[in-house]
C-alpha cells in the first residue's frame, strides 16, 4: 500500500514563512527566482514544485542514513509517491498528538525519537518544524513524516535555531504527559545534537 501527497500551490502552510526555509535553495534563473518572490501564480507552482522535490529529496537522503522515515518511492511535479505507514487493514499509523502512552512506552518513544534526532544531526540536519503532529508512531516507534523544510544546520544561517525549537517543540509534548526531569532535559540535548553535528 502506497501513500500520495500533493502539493497545492501556495495552500500549504509553511509556504507562507518559508524564506528561512529556503536558504540555499534558489534556482538559477532570474525569472524564476522573481516569480516565486512575488508570488505569482507561476511562482507559486513553482514553489510548490520545490517543496515537493525538497522533500523527495529529503525522504531520500533520510531513508539512506537510516533515519525512520517513509520509504520514498516516486516524485513527479507537486506529487509525491511514498511507503504507507500504517495496518495492512488501510487503517494509517496515529501521530504522536494523538496517543496516550503508557509511562513505559513514553520513555520508550522519547528515547526512539532522541537517536532519530542524533541521526539527523550526524547527517547535518534537523526536521525544521518537528511537533508531534508530523511523527506517527507505528509498532510503538517514531516515524517523522512533513520533511520538506528539512534544514541543513551548516549550510542555512538559522540551523541551530531550527534544531534548538525542534528539540523544545517535541520535549514540551512530553513534559506535558509526564516524562520526567530526570529523562527530559531539553537543553542537555540541544547541547547534545549540536556536537554530534560537529558545530560545537
Amino acid at each position: 500500500m502506497l501513500a500520495a501527497k500533493r502539493y497545492r500551490d501556495g495552500n500549504h502552510r509553511l509556504f507562507h514563512r518559508d524564506s528561512q526555509y529556503l536558504e540555499g535553495r534558489r534556482v538559477r534563473e532570474s525569472r524564476q527566482n522573481r516569480a516565486m518572490a512575488n508570488r505569482t501564480a507561476f511562482g507559486r507552482s513553482l514553489i510548490a514544485e520545490q517543496w515537493a522535490a525538497a522533500e523527495f529529496g529529503a525522504l531520500c537522503r533520510l531513508w539512506s542514513a537510516g533515519v525512520p522515515v517513509p520509504y520514498p518511492i516516486q516524485w513527479e511535479g507537486t506529487e509525491l509517491l511514498m511507503e504507507f505507514i500504517g495496518d495492512e487493514d488501510g487503517t494509517a499509523a496515529p501521530r504522536l498528538a494523538q496517543v496516550r502512552p503508557e509511562p513505559d512506552e513514553l520513555r520508550h518513544l522519547w528515547q526512539e525519537l532522541l537517536q532519530t534526532m542524533i541521526a539527523l544531526a550526524r547527517d547535518g540536519l534537523t526536521h525544521g518544524d518537528l511537533s508531534a503532529y508530523n511523527i506517527l508512531v507505528h509498532n510503538g516507534n517514531p516515524i517523522l513524516i512533513d520533511l520538506p523544510q528539512v534544514v541543513d544546520l551548516v549550510a542555512n544561517p538559522a540551523g541551530q535555531e531550527f534544531l534548538a525549537r525542534d528539540v523544545r517543540n517535541v520535549a514540551s509534548w512530553f513534559a506535558a504527559r509526564g516524562l520526567g526531569d530526570d529523562v527530559l532535559d531539553p537543553e542537555a540535548v540541544i547541547a547534545l545534537l549540536i556536537t554530534e553535528a560537529g558545530l560545537d
